[in-house]
């Protein structure tokens, strides 16, 4: 049998990327990037002049479609690889990135009548328009005192399924009726793929309240929020829910035509971007957080109980690696925070000067950061510019930098806003140390780590942990692959396991990034400081956070009438 490969699609915020990958070494062959057609749907809906709201984030479907039609067949090209050596497929997403269908399995935003409704549209992962739900939600749930909050670190986001589909049924009643089920972008596109509609435990688990002994919350809760959801989990949300690894089905002939793949072979059920991360990096154990670095964070570690630990984004057994209880936490602005500043906060001589030498703005700002030392900009900053995922789950906080002057450096801001998001890991790698699950080195993967060295360094420094770097620039897609692989099995020249996979597959580098102790000396200081802030503006003691975005609001609908 000559050699075989399988093709890993990496669904991100922006972009997909299709990546061919040998399953001999775990070498990537080929990759292909297809931007998305309408990007991040943040102002208004495509062909309309219908305006979004804040904290809105929609995608158009047809964008997900062309990054299999597109990416899939430019990298079978570049790499020369005939399609009978390619055994399989496997798909990650963004998560919850969400969508309503109808019973032929297709978007309700395909509907020409239903496409001037926001509520038709997919839900990217950072839709916060649902924080009432969410709130109102975790609320109820405390009240009865219900089993699952806990598994949640106290709080059910925003951004997940149940508080998105209540905002669909309370502000746009018919399409939550004319919606035969709601359902993770990654089973839909993974339903294009096969013919078939299966879910994927790893999202039910961590983003729909699923659990593998309880199921779904009971019609009770639902029926205590609202009654119209009473009979959610039996109808909206119904559906074969089967383990990560599994096979979803085949590729169908139409699909194989468009793609240059072969028609039969075997797909994997959808699964979560950082969540395919930890087998491509060789985790497959307790005492290893796996860091997805991007535009927002995903921090992942594997225990061997179940423990309940504040502010997590859920604990799934089996959601991860089999054998083992999968957490999960995060962080919402990352790489956005940086692009943020960069697009809208630095002056113009910045550019300038990065573009005579050569660099780009980031480039520029790191080389000048990095000739300070830790507390040598008098500034602390809180990194909610996207809100809180972890460990405060609350999308309403925003940030905060502490200590300007007139004197203050954009090269300083830069270097603040890196040791802020450090200081949230932190927060989480405590979270998760105070309740029993050891953290005692980490592991990072995405753009981030392989750009950025003064944040890979400040990052050892504030968790006074090594820091071990995946090997492949395309971790999450290798990891879709090794599971695509896992699904053919090892009779067509896959394997029968995650664990088999990992063993030939998983990549990380050689080099490791040690802190340096004098540097952790100054940022227990600077964090002692961060934590101060961090339960004074996030713990209710002070709230203006929330006020001045309620006073906002407020003026928006003042606007609106006028």
């Amino acid at each position: 049998m000559g050699k075989k490969y399988a093709i890993g699609v990496d669904y991100g915020t922006e972009s997909g990327r299709a990546v061919l990958v040998s399953l001999e070494d775990g070498r990537e062959i080929a990759d292909h990037v297809t931007l998305y057609r309408h990007g991040v749907i943040d102002k208004e809906l495509p062909g309309t002049s219908i305006h979004l709201g804040h904290e809105w984030a929609l995608q158009h479907p047809g964008d997900y479609i062309e990054v299999l039609h597109n990416s899939i067949p430019k990298v079978l090209e570049q790499a020369k690889v005939h399609p009978d050596d390619v055994i399989g497929i496997g798909i990650d997403f963004t998560s919850c990135t969400m969508l309503p269908i109808d019973e032929a399995g297709q978007p309700l935003s395909n509907h020409p009548e239903l496409q001037e409704n926001p509520h038709s549209w997919i839900k990217l992962w950072k839709h916060h328009a649902a924080q009432e739900e969410a709130n109102r939600l975790n609320a109820i749930a405390e009240q009865r005192g219900e089993r699952f909050l806990p598994r949640y670190g106290g709080k059910i986001s925003s951004e997940w399924m149940i508080a998105k589909i209540w905002q669909i049924l309370n502000e746009a009643p018919d399409i939550y009726g004319k919606t035969d089920r709601f359902v993770e972008a990654t089973d839909w596109v993974t339903s294009q793929l096969t013919g078939e509609l299966v879910r994927n435990s790893c999202t039910a688990g961590y983003k729909s309240i699923w659990h593998k002994k309880d199921g779904y919350p009971s019609k009770d809760f639902f029926k205590a929020l609202d009654p119209r959801l009473e009979n959610l989990a039996e109808t909206k949300l119904r559906g074969d829910i089967v383990p990560v690894g599994t096979k979803a089905g085949e590729l169908t002939a139409e699909m194989a035509k468009a793609t240059g793949l072969n028609a039969g072979i075997a797909v994997a059920v959808g699964n979560v971007d950082a969540h395919v991360s930890v087998p491509a990096m060789g985790v497959t154990g307790p005492g290893k957080m796996v860091m997805a670095m991007g535009t927002s964070i995903c921090s992942l570690l594997l225990g061997e109980e179940e423990k309940q630990v504040e502010g997590m984004c859920g604990v799934v057994e089996d959601g991860i690696i089999p054998g083992f209880y999968g957490y999960e936490a995060g962080q919402a602005a990352v790489g956005d925070l940086f692009a943020w500043y960069v697009k809208n906060a630095v002056p113009g001589y910045v550019e300038e000067e990065a573009e005579a030498a050569g660099v780009n703005v980031h480039q520029w700002l790191e080389q000048k950061a990095s000739i300070y030392k830790p507390g040598e900009t008098g500034l602390l900053a809180l990194d909610w510019w996207n809100g809180n995922r972890s460990v405060l789950v609350d999308t309403d906080l925003s940030g905060l930098i502490l200590g300007m002057s007139l004197k203050t450096k954009p090269e300083e801001i830069y270097r603040t806003l890196l040791e802020s998001t450090a200081f949230g890991t932190r927060k989480i790698v405590e979270a998760f140390t105070t309740n029993g699950l050891a953290v005692d080195e980490l592991y990072v993967c995405g753009g981030l780590p392989h750009k950025n060295r003064l944040l890979m360094q400040i990052y050892a420094d504030v968790t006074n942990r090594v820091i071990k770097v995946a090997d492949s620039y395309q971790t999450p897609a290798l990891g879709a692959a090794m599971f695509g692989a896992v699904a053919a099995g090892s009779a067509n020249g896959g394997f029968d396991s995650i664990l088999d996979a990992t063993r030939k597959m998983a990549r990380v580098k050689d080099e490791v990034i040690r802190p340096i102790p004098e540097n952790a000396a100054i940022y227990d200081k600077l964090y002692a400081e961060y934590t101060k802030l961090h339960d004074y503006f996030g713990r209710g003691e002070n709230d203006v956070m929330k006020r001045l975005r309620a006073i906002r609001s407020n003026s928006q609908k003042v606007n609106i009438l006028v």
